[in-house]
C-alpha cells in the first residue's frame, strides 16, 4: 500500500503535494446536461467557459461529451467530435493546465490523451477493461471509481449494500491495485467514491460522513459533489439552487482529506477550499491586518 504521508499526485505538468486541494472545473459539451442545459455545446462557448474557470482558480478542467444518466445514445464518433477539439484547443492555450476527460471508452481515451489530455476520468468503474491499458501505455493519470456494478448511463434502482463505505473502499482500492499491476503510474491514480452513481441519497450522505475511511487507504481522493441529486433530495431543491448544499459537502470532504473537487462553481469552491486550508493551518490568510494597527 502506498502510504498517504508520502503521496504526491502528478497530473500533466503539475504536482500536487499531500494536503493540497485541487479544483476540477466541469465543462460538459452535452446538449442534455442535467445542470447547464447545454451551454457549452458550441466550441466558442466551451472555450470561454474554460478561460473563465482558469481565471477563477481551476487547476484541472474536466471535459465531458456524454451525459452521465439516461439520454440520447452517443457513439464513440460523436463523443470524440464533442471533446477532441476542445482538448486540442485547451492544450494550445493553457500549456500548464491539467486536462481531464470524462469517458469510460478506451477508444476515446486514447485519442484525447494523444491530443494532450493528462487524466482519464473513468466514472463508470472500468466498464471498458481496455481503458486501464490506455493509461498504462500513455502515462496518463486515471480515476478509479465505484458504481456498484452498474453499467454506463444507468440510474440506481433499489441498490443495497451491507456497508456502502466498505464496498466503495474494496472496489476502488482493488481497481487501483490492478491499475498499478497493469503499468499505470502510482502517482497518477485517484479514487472516487462516485456519489449518486449506483447509490441512493442515504448512501451518498454516509459516504460523505465517513470519507476519512476512504482517505485512510492512502490513495488520493477525488469527490464529484457538484449540485448532485443527493444534495437536491437532502434539501428538496432543484439543481440551480444546490450550491450552498454542495459547498457544505465540499468543506466536510476537504476537512476529511479529499484532494480533488469536481465542480460547476469554480470560484466558490476555491474560496471554500482556501478557507478550510487556512483553518487547518496549511494556508496563511491572504491579508492579516485586524488587530495589528
Amino acid at each position: 500500500m502506498w502510504h498517504r504521508d508520502r503521496v504526491h499526485l502528478r497530473l500533466g505538468r503539475r504536482t500536487f503535494a499531500a494536503g493540497e486541494f485541487a479544483v476540477m472545473a466541469i465543462v460538459n459539451r452535452t446538449p442534455d446536461s442535467f445542470y447547464d442545459g447545454g451551454v457549452n455545446v458550441e466550441l466558442d462557448a466551451a472555450r470561454a467557459t474554460v478561460a473563465q474557470a482558469v481565471d477563477d482558480g481551476a487547476d484541472i478542467v474536466d471535459v465531458g461529451g456524454v451525459r452521465a444518466g439516461y439520454g440520447r445514445p452517443v457513439d464513440t464518433t460523436e463523443e470524440l467530435r464533442r471533446v477532441l477539439p476542445l482538448v486540442q484547443d485547451i492544450r494550445g492555450r493553457f500549456p500548464d493546465l491539467v486536462i481531464s476527460v470524462d469517458t469510460w471508452r478506451s477508444a476515446v481515451a486514447r485519442e484525447v490523451v494523444a491530443a494532450g489530455a493528462d487524466l482519464i476520468n473513468d466514472t463508470w468503474s472500468g466498464a471498458d477493461p481496455d481503458l486501464v491499458h490506455v493509461a498504462a501505455d500513455t502515462g496518463a493519470a486515471l480515476v478509479c471509481s465505484h458504481t456498484g456494478g452498474q453499467a454506463p448511463r444507468t440510474d440506481p434502482h433499489r441498490v443495497r449494500y451491507d456497508d456502502v463505505v466498505d464496498d466503495v473502499i474494496a472496489t476502488v482500492t482493488e481497481a487501483a491495485a490492478r491499475a498499478v499491476a497493469a503499468g499505470v503510474r502510482q502517482d497518477g491514480i485517484l479514487v472516487d467514491p462516485t456519489h449518486d452513481f449506483g447509490k441512493n441519497t442515504r448512501h451518498s450522505l454516509e459516504l460523505t460522513r465517513r470519507l476519512d475511511e476512504l482517505v485512510a487507504t492512502g490513495w488520493p481522493v477525488l469527490v464529484a459533489l457538484s449540485r448532485k441529486d443527493f444534495v437536491g433530495e437532502t434539501l428538496d431543491l432543484p439543481a440551480d439552487e444546490r450550491l450552498a448544499g454542495t459547498l457544505a459537502a465540499t468543506a466536510i470532504s476537504a476537512w476529511q482529506g479529499a484532494r480533488v473537487f469536481r465542480t460547476h462553481d469554480v470560484l466558490a469552491t476555491r474560496h471554500v477550499l482556501d478557507m478550510v486550508a487556512s483553518i487547518q493551518g496549511a494556508r496563511p490568510p491572504a491579508v492579516a491586518r485586524r488587530g495589528l494597527a
